[in-house]
């Protein structure tokens, strides 16, 4: 990937909230909104980076609280599912309950108002760190699934693909037992159940009895180069990046905004609590995501 720098007018130090150990000034999704718009006038091309807090209001949890820390126990590691069956089976025995829950989730209004950013020609690629894909079906067309998709599953061995659905109802057939449990739901299609997983029987692949996983990047895993250097070749010729609905404590979102600090492009992020680039920012905005949106596209 050749490298370039291209410098843009500063957005204005004065709109940045101020850096201190207090947490951060909330603002009202009205002056978020105005704030905002000032930024997309003056970059009015942008990669946009969403993260979990955009689907929320779909019914998605998220992992982190509003100072970027874990809520609950971290998701299942790459390395222990490829290696561990009982890691295979605790995870797709929670899945029967929590998978449902992401499939029948519906585009919020934070979806539609990113996909008409596109439509006004503001967004030159969202690049989403969720697994939903709630952006396409609310009408985005320009999209990376930085981390893959949920609703797709992949043979570890031989490459197989099917729906997610196939593998969740061979699943429910292989293990009737478990029909009967209920919990509450964790993000990325999990459940907080915490039950005898040893008689659970995952679903192998039907070509080669391989591992099944979900298409997505586990954690521990890597996400694959081509796609991060794809989006960055769009954000180095953006006017900007705006972050929208994450903490940016993964790195494989917080990339973007180092490069976009080092390609000199202003960065705006919108996040309810702070964020892992906010020294980094030339606008901060802990507000209320949909509503803010709302706001700014009724003033674009």
């Amino acid at each position: 990937m050749t490298v370039t720098t291209h410098r843009s007018r500063p957005f204005s130090s004065s709109q940045r909230l101020p850096d201190t150990d207090q947490p951060p000034v909330l603002h009202e999704p009205d002056e978020a909104g105005r704030l905002l718009v000032d930024f997309i006038h003056q970059y009015p091309r942008l990669t946009i980076l969403t993260g979990a807090g955009v689907s929320t209001d779909s019914g998605i949890p998220d992992y982190r609280d509003g100072d970027g820390a874990w809520k609950r126990r971290q998701p299942v590691q790459h390395k222990a599912f490829m290696e561990d069956f009982h890691t295979r089976q605790r995870y797709w025995g929670r899945s029967l309950i929590g998978w449902p829950v992401m499939r029948n989730a519906a585009p919020n209004p934070s979806h539609h108002s990113i996909s008409e950013l596109e439509l006004l020609n503001h967004s030159s690629l969202v690049v989403t760190q969720n697994v939903d894909r709630l952006h396409q079906r609310a009408g985005t067309r320009a999209v990376t699934d930085l981390h893959g998709r949920a609703d797709e599953v992949v043979c570890m061995s031989c490459g197989y693909r099917c729906p997610r659905d196939d593998v969740h109802e061979r699943c429910a057939d292989l293990n009737p037992a478990f029909r009967h449990y209920r919990a509450d739901t964790a993000p990325d299609g999990d459940a907080d159940l915490e039950v005898d997983f040893s008689e659970f029987r995952p679903a192998d692949c039907p070509q080669c009895e391989g591992i099944l996983k979900p298409d997505v990047v586990f954690f521990g895993d890597f996400v694959p180069k081509d796609r991060v250097v794809s989006a960055l070749d769009t954000l180095k010729t953006s006017d900007g990046l705006l972050v929208i609905g994450s903490s940016l404590m993964v790195y494989s979102g917080f990339r973007f905004c180092r490069y976009a600090k080092e390609w000199n492009k202003p960065i705006a992020t919108l996040n309810l609590g702070r964020t892992r680039a906010d020294e980094l920012v030339a606008l901060k905005l802990n507000a209320r995501i949909g509503e803010t949106l709302k706001a700014s596209l009724e003033r674009l």
